[in-house]
C-alpha cells in the first residue's frame, strides 16, 4: 500500500499551467527523487502536496486519507512535513527553541522534559549537536539548513519532502548531506527529494519522477530514467551543455 498518493494534481497561474495532471505514489520506506529543469513545477508540486497551494484538480492522500486542500498545519499534523529551498528559521529563537516549535505542529505532543530531550536528539541527528543554545540568526547557511531539517523532523513525519537541501553546499558538504539523508532513511523516514545535483539524486533515490513544463515525462528506476532519451534531451542534455 502506498503511504503517499498524488493523483492528477494540476495548478495554473493566470492561464499558465505550472503542474498538469501529475500522479505518483510513494511506498513506506522509499526515497523518491523528483527532478527537472528550472520552471518544471517541482516546488509548486511540493506546495500542492503540503497545502501551501490548493490544486485546481487532483487529490493528495496520506495512508489513504484524503488531505487535499487542507491548510499546511493540518497536513503537517497528518504526517507530511517539508523543508524549503530558502530557509527561514525564527531568528530570535535559539536552535533548540526552533525545533521545539516544530513539535507543536506535528503528529504527537510530548511533555516538556521529553520534548526538550527529543529536540536535542534531533539537533544531534542533523549535525547541530552542541549548538542548541545559539540564536538561529547566528547560524551559518549550512547550519540553518540543518536546523530546518531538524525542525521538520520534530513533527514526526510519515513522509518528509526535501526541497533542494543541497543547494549552495560545497562538494564536501554535499557528501555530508548525502550521508545524513542515508541515516534518516535508515531510521525509517520516507523521503521525497527535489534536487538539482543530478548525480546525488540518482545515487540516493529508489525511484525517480521527472517533470518538464509541469508534466510528468518519466518515472522509474534511476538507471532507466538516466538513459531515457526524453529525459536526456529535456534535462540531462541541457545540464550537460550548461
Amino acid at each position: 500500500m502506498a503511504l503517499l498518493e498524488v493523483e492528477g494534481l494540476s495548478r495554473s497561474f493566470g492561464g499558465v499551467s505550472a503542474v498538469c495532471d501529475v500522479s505518483f505514489a510513494v511506498e513506506e520506506g522509499a526515497i523518491v527523487g523528483v527532478m527537472g529543469p528550472n520552471g518544471s513545477g517541482k516546488t509548486t508540486l511540493f506546495n500542492l502536496i503540503t497545502g501551501a497551494l490548493a490544486p485546481d484538480a487532483g487529490r493528495v492522500r496520506i495512508e489513504r486519507e484524503d488531505v487535499t486542500g487542507l491548510p499546511p498545519h493540518r497536513i503537517c499534523a497528518k504526517g507530511i512535513a517539508r523543508t524549503f529551498q530558502l530557509v527561514h528559521p525564527f531568528p530570535g529563537l535559539t536552535a533548540l527553541e526552533n525545533v521545539l516549535v516544530g513539535q507543536l505542529y506535528g503528529r504527537r505532543r510530548l511533555p516538556l522534559g521529553r520534548a526538550v530531550a527529543e529536540a536535542e536528539r534531533l539537533l544531534e541527528t542533523a549535525g547541530l549537536g552542541g549548538k542548541g543554545h545559539l540564536p538561529a540568526a547566528r547560524l551559518t547557511v549550512v547550519d540553518r539548513k540543518r536546523l530546518e531539517l531538524a525542525r521538520a523532523l520534530a513533527t514526526a513525519p510519515r513522509v518528509l519532502l526535501m526541497d533542494e537541501f543541497m543547494a549552495g553546499l560545497t562538494p564536501a558538504e554535499v557528501g555530508e548531506a548525502i550521508a545524513l539523508i542515508r541515516r534518516l532513511h535508515g531510521q525509517g523516514v520516507t523521503l521525497v527529494i527535489v534536487e538539482h545535483i543530478v548525480w546525488a539524486l540518482l545515487d540516493l533515490s529508489h525511484r525517480i519522477v521527472v517533470l518538464s513544463a509541469g508534466e510528468k515525462i518519466a518515472e522509474g528506476a534511476p538507471a532507466a530514467v538516466a538513459r531515457d532519451p526524453t529525459v536526456m534531451d529535456v534535462y540531462l542534455g541541457t545540464a550537460a551543455g550548461a
